[in-house]
């Protein structure tokens, strides 16, 4: 018999599968008494699963990801009465060293060199390319031994990998610009191509192009209301956070905004 109503918090769910195995893990929290945690998961299920289980009170969850701007992160779940916090999230960081001088890799060549060793997508987190010497990976612990061993070529380049300490990641904080605009909505389409500093046009074709992302969630209409607090991607082109919105005396709409590259 389910502890929690699984047909109710799936319903509108638009990530069916991954929510289903969090709520498995949940439900298997509350029964045996213990702090449990998911696989990784990408922002855009991590947003959702907030959403659902921020309705619960059976449940207690922490997200993390092995620093604060970690895209992809675990879940770790418990009842409400035992203590939870970040600490309790088993996660092990990489090194991945080689010399990438003149062959550079990717984000992709890096995660597809990990990947072909035979482990699956939700048991690495996030993936920091240092350029030309190599890139950081954190993963779950149990796959440490395992890559340490099986992981030596990225592209055509030699790798070593080894276990290191959070201390030793080299997160290099965001770039970031502060901005304000004056706009008659609250588009997607008119505040996006400000941000961006792209014409209206432009950000309209990415739009439809399936480029663009509000809080994680692929939108495709330009004319998709926001509001403070969203968040927007763009393909290529980094984050923009809307921050405080006021009416001008015009009652147009004055924009905070922070754009991460």
């Amino acid at each position: 018999m389910s502890l929690l109503a699984k047909s109710e918090l799936l319903t509108g769910v638009e990530n069916r599968e991954e929510i289903t195995r969090i709520i498995d893990k949940a439900e298997q929290a509350i029964k045996t008494w213990e702090v449990l945690c998911t696989d990784f998961f990408s922002p855009l299920v991590l947003a959702e699963a907030e959403t659902v289980f921020g309705r619960l009170t059976e449940i207690e969850t922490v997200a993390w990801g092995g620093y604060p701007q970690a895209e992809r992160k675990r879940i770790g779940l418990s009842r409400p009465d035992i203590p939870l916090d970040k600490s309790q999230i088993e996660l092990a960081a990489l090194d991945i060293a080689g010399n990438f001088l003149f062959d550079p890799a990717t984000h992709r060549d890096f995660l597809g060199a990990i990947l072909g060793t035979g482990i699956v997508r939700e048991k690495v987190g996030d993936i920091i390319v240092l350029g030309e010497r190599g890139a950081q990976a954190i993963v779950v612990p149990e796959m440490v031994e395992f890559l340490t061993t099986s992981l030596t070529q990225v592209r055509s380049v030699s790798v070593k990998t080894q276990q290191i300490e959070f201390s030793e990641l080299k997160i290099l904080p965001p770039k970031k610009k502060e901005m304000t605009t004056v706009e008659a909505s609250m588009r997607l389409d008119a505040i996006a191509s400000a941000g961006f500093g792209m014409s209206r046009s432009k950000m309209a074709e990415a739009i439809s192009s399936k480029d663009v992302r509000v809080n994680w969630k692929e939108i495709t209409q330009a004319s998709y209301n926001l509001k403070s607090g969203d968040l927007i991607s763009v393909r290529g082109k980094g984050r923009l956070e809307i921050g405080e919105v006021s009416l001008t005396k015009k009652q147009r709409y004055r924009i905070d905004l922070v754009r991460y590259r």
